[in-house]
């Protein structure tokens, strides 16, 4: 196994901790904006900070010739099923059992990596991703009951799973040539129409002004989860294996875990506490190269 990178680990930790530090922010805005409008607003925000930010650096938007199916599929399974399939969810279970069920998608990346792709699994990956796999399910232990008295919650959070290990695997699997922050920025675009469509037929028109608070919440997912986030996640996908990359995902439930206990002084149980343990010691075998002998 290649050593990571400190600028990999660096990126990786960052990420862990914008998309982990933000679930506490969904139920702030979730409270005053329906599910779809939330989205929509978020997709906005990130599509103009992108645009932006693109603009500023005098990036190119152009997309390789053939690649616009590539492009279709990566941002219909990475950002609008994933979208919609985590918000029927909710409707069905909690968010919080939901996002457990999300979350499941590195173990989707490596079963599709062995059975579709053959791609082989070391020892110490395979032991990675076991004890990963225990952590996921240290913290569906105590959903069990709602996962049985709604299935349909059960299957559209796994789905949520899947479609983003198939999407992870476009994007790793495809050459992205010349393409910076324009391929976050062109599925993050071609997302937006049938979430806005979606939003004005299911929501209908806003009848009321969110607070300040539920307004910046939503803002800040948009400008910094959905924008840099997203593009961070791809550019990590671009640069480890994609079995190690889904890997790092389960540290996100994690951290929403961490912040909900020091910013909403929410409870740790000992299966939680078992689920840190077990993601750390998932990761470290991950990203750590074995010693030679």
């Amino acid at each position: 196994m290649h050593r990571v990178s400190p600028k990999v680990l660096a990126l990786l930790g960052t990420l862990t901790l914008v998309w982990g530090t933000n679930w506490p922010l969904f139920k702030i805005a979730l409270d005053e904006l329906p599910v779809l409008t939330f989205r929509a607003i978020v997709l906005v925000t990130a599509s103009l900070v992108l645009l932006a930010i693109m603009l500023a650096r005098g990036e190119s938007f152009a997309v390789p010739k053939g690649k616009w199916p590539a492009l279709v599929a990566a941002s219909a399974l990475n950002l609008f099923i994933w979208n919609i399939a985590t918000s029927i969810a909710v409707l069905y279970i909690p968010s919080g059992h939901a996002s457990v069920l999300a979350y499941t998608m590195p173990l989707w990346v490596a079963l599709i990596g062995f059975a579709v792709f053959g791609q082989r699994l070391t020892g110490r990956l395979l032991a990675a991703i076991l004890i990963g796999a225990s952590a996921v399910v240290a913290l569906m232990v105590p959903n069990f009951a709602s996962y049985a008295h709604a299935p349909a919650g059960l299957f559209w959070g796994l789905f949520a799973g899947f479609c983003w290990a198939v999407g992870t695997f476009i994007v790793k699997r495809t050459s992205w040539q010349g393409m910076g922050l324009s391929l976050t920025f062109w599925q993050v675009v071609i997302t937006l129409p049938p979430m806005l469509l979606g939003a004005l037929v299911i929501d209908g028109l806003p009848t009321h002004w969110p607070s300040t608070q539920a307004l910046v919440a939503t803002i800040y997912t948009g400008a910094v989860p959905m924008a840099l986030g997203t593009a961070a996640w791809f550019a990590l996908v671009k640069l480890l294996p994609a079995q190690v990359a889904g890997l790092s995902a389960i540290a996100i439930p994690i951290v929403a875990i961490a912040s909900g206990v020091l910013i909403l002084h929410e409870p740790l149980s000992p299966l939680q506490a078992v689920a840190i343990a077990s993601t750390v010691l998932s990761l470290w075998l991950a990203l750590m190269p074995a010693r030679r002998r």
